[in-house]
């Protein structure tokens, strides 16, 4: 099972991160364009918020969100607020997120998230601090792959190396930083590709957040991977 209380722990710190970041922007800032396709700065902060509020949900036992529909209204409702008014909501969103992690709960209970996708709760917190350390690197404002924590670094890798294990669409691939490798893609005794790369350029590319410009890749073309 995962150390929901380390993880816990790190979401803190990683929210303090982005939250210090953020502050010092102004309006005309949080209206321009993330690195997310279509989306504002503001698009990406009432996103952080709202899906803290629906881990909550989730640990509660409550649907993850109403609908897809009411998902995207309440990210395109909050997108334009002003910039006192999104740090707030994403301290405060933060604030009943880490209210709901440190409930006395079972961890090892199966909760369900969007889309019917299910987990241990354990791993909930976890998923958390992925959504706040991407998200900081998508608003484009200094923080960068490589500054992530290593260990977010290597467990994002594998968290996603084992979300594309066994999809149709992706040729068996070995992903390697030359220290540490993982499996993806559909199943073979050998993989018949390798891919090489410092642990940044690998995780942006598993991520989607890279084009894989920066990757070595063996015995094949670097494959294309589904969206997230």
């Amino acid at each position: 099972m995962m150390d929901h209380a380390h993880d816990l722990a790190c979401v803190r710190e990683a929210t303090d991160r982005l939250l210090t970041a953020v502050a010092v922007l102004d309006n005309a800032a949080l209206a321009g364009p993330s690195r997310l396709p279509g989306w504002s700065r503001g698009h990406v902060l009432a996103h952080l918020a709202r899906n803290a509020d629906a881990l909550v949900n989730v640990l509660e036992g409550r649907p993850m969100y109403a609908s897809a529909e009411a998902r995207d209204a309440d990210i395109e409702e909050g997108a334009p607020r002003p910039v006192e008014i999104q740090v707030a909501d994403v301290r405060d969103s933060a604030a009943r997120f880490q209210a709901a992690g440190d409930a006395p709960a079972d961890w090892t209970r199966t909760v369900e998230l969007r889309n019917g996708v299910t987990d241990s709760a354990s791993r909930v917190p976890f998923r958390r601090w992925v959504e706040v350390e991407l998200h900081h690197v998508d608003l484009g404002i200094g923080y960068e792959l490589e500054d992530l924590p290593a260990e977010f670094v290597e467990r994002e890798t594998g968290f996603l190396a084992e979300r594309f294990s066994g999809h149709p669409d992706v040729p068996a691939v070995r992903v390697t930083d030359g220290t540490r490798a993982w499996i993806t893609g559909r199943g073979a005794d050998v993989p018949g590709i390798t891919v090489t790369g410092r642990p940044a350029d690998l995780l942006g590319w598993l991520a989607g957040r890279r084009d894989g410009a920066a990757l070595e890749v063996a015995g094949g073309d670097l494959p294309k991977l589904p969206p997230l």
